[in-house]
């Protein structure tokens, strides 16, 4: 099996709710994203490639489009927590890229996310 990944940085604000009185997530803050996709194949296609990255310009042109200097909070209608946007990201580029098996995010050098249908 062979598995390829690329990765898209961001940077954006965001707020999380529900949370506890005091707790820092609960105030408007930002961060330097990572997104990483992940495909697999079982070999390369012809030309070599799992998937060529140039075919991921799609992902590209919409973090920078719709996530990258924005107040994600304005863009999503659900909780912008790492774990809920990946499932999101996972779903919206899945039936455009097949081989698409997981979704990772980050929003510090310290955290990550993985989320894997």
């Amino acid at each position: 099996m062979f598995t390829i990944s690329k990765e898209f940085h961001f940077s954006a604000s965001h707020q999380l709710f529900g949370l506890s009185d005091g707790h820092p997530c609960g105030r408007l803050h930002g961060h330097n994203y990572v997104i990483r996709v992940f495909l697999r194949a079982e070999s390369p296609n012809v030309e070599g490639f799992v998937q060529d990255y140039n075919d991921l310009k799609p992902i590209s042109d919409w973090v920078k489009d719709v996530l990258d200097h924005r107040n994600l909070n304005d863009v999503f209608g659900f909780q912008t927590s790492v774990e809920i946007m990946s499932k999101y990201i996972y779903d919206t580029f899945k039936p455009q890229f097949p081989l698409l098996f997981a979704i990772e995010m980050s929003e510090t050098s310290k955290t990550n996310c993985r989320y894997e249908a």
